[in-house]
């Protein structure tokens, strides 16, 4: 596989659904959501997008499989396959919030080939390819030289689905918000993984996490020179529901903090 020309045409393809959803957006209305869950939003946009990137990305690569969030295409199980999330940050484009992205990532096996997250409102298109570096609108990008926590600007997304350790997540908050810049909550983890990259955050973490939220943006932080770890400082962090991207420096500390916040 040519994985700088298959990183392009999946720019490309990520860019056109950006254009759908951004003209829906300016006719859309809150009746057209629908629930999936109590606090888990989706609307004909999400599954129209979704079906767009689909169609393209068969063209481009036949013999992958799928992996997506609004289930358009079956699962096939193949060890190659694009994962998907068309519209990450549906709640905030329902509410007309200007934070949304479309994230995509080819996998093989377990490693990440391509990712490629597009924040619609911006026009800001992240893009890796394995070995081959991180770009943002074709420019080279790369994550802060901070070496430590209380220098760090850090972000997070809240609990809204399970609720397990949420002592611990606001322990954890807490610390953070007397050890470190601050803390940003974005509403979309594809965006906090791009803004990890190119530099914006020092360090992001969340739990309950899916695969399509975090694979494409998860290779574009590697490229751009940061660590990608689960909270055990693992691999496991595409389908492991947990995951802490950092510039690699604070990561350590980081991590620490969410281990072991001070009660």
């Amino acid at each position: 596989m040519n994985l700088f020309e298959i990183c392009k045409e999946t720019e490309r393809i990520a860019r056109e659904t950006g254009l759908f959803i951004a003209a829906e957006r300016k006719k859309f209305s809150q009746s057209n959501v629908i629930q999936k869950g109590e606090r888990d939003l989706v609307s004909y946009v999400d599954v129209t997008a979704e079906k767009l990137i689909v169609e393209g990305l068969q063209l481009l690569l036949p013999e992958a499989g799928f992996i997506t969030e609004e289930k358009t295409v079956k699962d096939s199980g193949a060890s190659l396959r694009w994962i998907i999330d068309p519209l990450d940050g549906t709640t905030n484009f329902i509410h007309g919030i200007p934070l949304f992205a479309v994230s995509i990532a080819l996998q093989q096996d377990d490693d990440l080939l391509i990712g490629v997250v597009y924040e619609v409102n911006l026009d800001e298109c992240f893009s890796a390819y394995k070995g081959g570096g991180a770009f943002m609108n074709g420019k080279k990008i790369s994550v802060t030289d901070t070496p430590l926590l209380r220098n760090a600007l850090c972000a997070t997304g809240f609990p809204y689905s399970s609720f397990p350790h949420v002592d611990r997540y606001f322990n954890t908050l807490r610390y953070l918000f007397q050890n470190s810049h601050g803390i940003r909550r974005l509403g979309s983890a594809a965006v906090d993984l791009a803004y990890v990259a190119c530099g914006r955050i020092d360090a992001f973490f969340e739990y309950n996490l899916n695969a399509w939220d975090v694979a494409g943006g998860a290779l574009i932080v590697q490229e751009a020179g940061g660590s990608v770890t689960d909270f055990s400082g693992g691999s496991n962090f595409v389908f492991g529901k947990e995951l802490i991207a950092s510039n690699k420096l604070v990561h350590a500390e980081f991590l620490e903090s969410i281990l072991h916040p001070p009660e």
